[in-house]
């Protein structure tokens, strides 16, 4: 069982326009602070302004550190001015339908609920039968710097993005035909093209009906926003900010690597490599980006794009987990060949797919990194089998696009 509840106080654009300057990609989809605060110069009013305060500097330079106080300060004088502007309404007690549609994804409407998620159906160690699944493990001082800012701004300004089965297909049924019904209360195309579509539900029957659909699914899959969720359970709140969309609906695309470590001679390179994968050229000319499991590319500067294939053996395709790729190429690439054992290590940049493997490969070329490494999307069967194993995805192994947008839905906390 699933339970949604509406949000007692949400902050919401006034209109269009309005969500256009207010709403930002979710502050962890950026690679550096630079980018935010060009972002900013474009969007003075933007919510980055409260999720990524150290960024509101009048210069690159002047940019401060994400976890000081200062950057909290400002924070909170930055979310008050968001509550006061006529860009923005509170609106009482509501759910919201929230609709993405990718111009990438021909015919497809990825069509959710939002409200508020309850933290005692997550599932931990302490709650074991808990029906909300996480996929990844949960670093500590990511989620305290989370709960940090919501416990400084009273308020919860990014939603966690969620799958559910919905194996009947009502869930999506029911909420095509409110949004077919009536126009959204306001919509955003956002830097990639995609249209976020939002209508707000305060009507009692539907907000009952939509509880009863989403009380019967019997589990929900985290797909983004681990440590949000993660950030609200540690100050013991009883709700987070969610969004669940039917599975089938979502789309994952490929989270890649850069390495940063001494360059090998292309010999030993080659000979290290194939004692766990077999090596070959790609399909293709030019930047590789692999389309089927278990397909991946290396991209060394001396010698081009390489298309590696796991040796069987060499992993347990029985552990939903460790067969996912990126796990594969954990240990068989980055620990067997350049001895970087923990996924965390610095010599390792996490590369999402909004930067293509083009942008990849000149990021070698131009000396920033030493290698690159493509790798195919996991698919949405591969991502809910290692939930339902209650196993841990390894670390950024899923992009899932379209994301959730931040600042279009927010809760105001009480003080």
């Amino acid at each position: 069982m699933i339970t949604i509840t509406p949000v007692r106080r949400a902050l919401v654009p006034v209109d269009s326009s309005a969500a256009s300057q207010i709403s930002a990609p979710n502050y962890d989809e950026f690679q550096s602070d630079l980018e935010v605060w060009e972002l900013l110069r474009d969007k003075p009013s933007n919510i980055l302004r409260v999720t990524m305060a150290h960024c509101d500097a009048s210069s690159p330079a002047a940019i401060g550190d994400g976890d000081s106080q200062e950057a909290l300060a400002k924070a909170v004088v930055n979310i008050k001015e968001l509550e006061a502007s006529e860009l923005t309404e509170e609106i009482r007690d509501m759910l919201w339908i929230y609709e993405i549609q990718d111009p990438r994804r021909h015919g497809v409407r990825q069509i959710g609920l939002g409200g508020n998620a309850r933290t005692s159906e997550i599932r931990t160690e302490a709650t074991p039968r808990g029906t909300i699944i996480r996929n990844e493990g949960i670093r500590e001082s990511k989620a305290r710097g989370r709960a940090d800012l919501i416990q400084a701004t009273h308020a919860i300004t990014d939603v966690v993005n969620n799958a559910v089965d919905d194996v009947s297909g009502e869930l999506e049924r029911q909420l095509l035909g409110h949004a077919d019904g009536a126009p959204p209360d306001f919509e955003v195309v956002d830097e990639r093209g995609n249209r976020h579509r939002v209508w707000v539900v305060r009507d009692a029957a539907t907000v009952q009906k939509l509880q009863e659909l989403l009380a019967a699914e019997p589990y929900a899959y985290v797909a983004d926003g681990n440590h949000r969720s993660a950030a609200a359970a540690m100050l013991g709140y009883e709700h987070f900010l969610s969004v669940f969309f039917p599975a089938r609906l979502m789309g994952i695309r490929p989270y890649n690597r850069l390495l940063h470590v001494p360059a090998l001679p292309a010999e030993q390179l080659r000979a290290r490599v194939g004692e766990k994968f077999t090596i070959d050229t790609p399909p293709q000319a030019g930047p590789y980006e692999p389309a089927q499991t278990h397909d991946i590319g290396l991209y060394a500067p001396d010698v081009g794009w390489l298309r590696l294939r796991p040796i069987p053996g060499t992993f347990d395709p029985s552990d939903a987990a460790e067969a996912i790729d990126s796990g594969i190429v954990q240990k068989n690439l980055f620990a067997h060949v350049f001895g970087i054992m923990d996924a965390r290590d610095d010599r390792l940049t996490f590369v999402g797919s909004n930067k293509d493997v083009a942008w990849l490969a000149r990021e070698v070329a131009e000396r920033r990194a030493t290698y690159a490494v493509s790798l195919p999307a996991v698919t949405m069967d591969e991502f809910i089998e290692v939930c339902r194993q209650n196993r841990v995805m390894p670390p950024k192994s899923t992009w899932f696009e379209p994301k959730t947008r931040s600042g279009l839905v927010m809760a105001l906390l009480e003080s």
